[in-house]
């Protein structure tokens, strides 16, 4: 019994022959292998184009900033699967991905679509700035929160964010959705009444949908990022293991208590 609706039963990612593998209609030996970058690879999966040559300089920006910020609890988890199963790397990746949600990895995809709504009012006519700023009074009387705006370490600015919104302005490449992610943060000191930090998340979702990416690929940027220092931290947890001081670490810090019964 089938659930759901189904598409067209046909993939365009690959085709694996006796003799050659097509990837995209491209030959992956004869063509891909020696040419294209990792990068520029990992777009033409994503879209089935090669990118631009701005393209392929943000997305590698964008992997870069976002890869590493530190023994997050993907990377503590992904330390004691490991250590608990030292054959299972690939588990323990897949461990740390699957913490790789909002509170963690960021909001990427959120800031993008909250973009993509605002520049879609932009497009109708009103002003970007009063565009953000009643889109963020009505997230904080609903109470809600903005993504992208604020951050719990990076006070008053995100240094990563400033420098992908630097270096999208010295390219040439911001565009209307670094236009309305400058506006939400006016918008957003406004409405809460005190400065919020713009972050990485924003300047991700901001400069990939100005690059023409779609928002569904704000969350894939950094899942690819954060799988590659994912497996940094288990190289390095191969040779100096931390994973079990982690566990007994938390073990000792959380208490417990009996519970009373009638």
């Amino acid at each position: 019994m089938q659930i759901g609706k189904a598409g067209e039963p046909v993939s365009g990612i690959c085709q694996a022959y006796p003799d050659r593998v097509e990837v995209r209609g491209r030959d992956l030996c004869g063509d891909l292998m020696g040419r294209v970058s990792f990068t520029g690879y990992f777009h033409l999966l994503l879209t089935g184009r090669e990118p631009t040559d701005d393209q392929r300089f943000f997305l590698d920006l964008l992997l870069v900033a976002i890869a590493e910020h530190g023994m997050m609890p993907t990377n503590v988890v992904a330390r004691m699967t490991l250590a608990a199963d030292p054959g299972s790397l690939q588990g323990a990746v897949a461990a740390g991905i699957l913490g790789c949600g909002p509170v963690v990895l960021g909001t990427s995809e959120l800031c993008a679509q909250l973009l993509e709504r605002a520049q879609a009012r932009v497009e109708a006519g009103e002003e970007p700035q009063a565009v953000a700023d009643e889109m963020a009074r009505a997230i904080r009387a609903a109470g809600g929160k903005l993504p992208g705006l604020g951050h719990p370490i990076h006070r008053p600015v995100d240094p990563r964010a400033e420098r992908i919104l630097e270096l999208a302005d010295e390219r040439g490449v911001a565009g209307p959705h670094v236009v309305l992610a400058r506006a939400f943060r006016s918008a957003a000191a406004d409405a809460w009444g005190k400065p919020l930090t713009l972050n990485v998340s924003m300047a991700i979702g901001a400069v990939l949908l100005d690059l023409g990416f779609p928002s569904t690929v704000a969350k894939a940027v950094p899942l690819l990022a954060r799988a590659a220092s994912l497996l940094g931290h288990l190289a390095e947890e191969q040779q100096n293991p931390l994973g079990f001081l982690m566990a007994g670490k938390a073990e000792a810090a959380i208490g417990y208590r009996r519970e009373q019964h009638a």
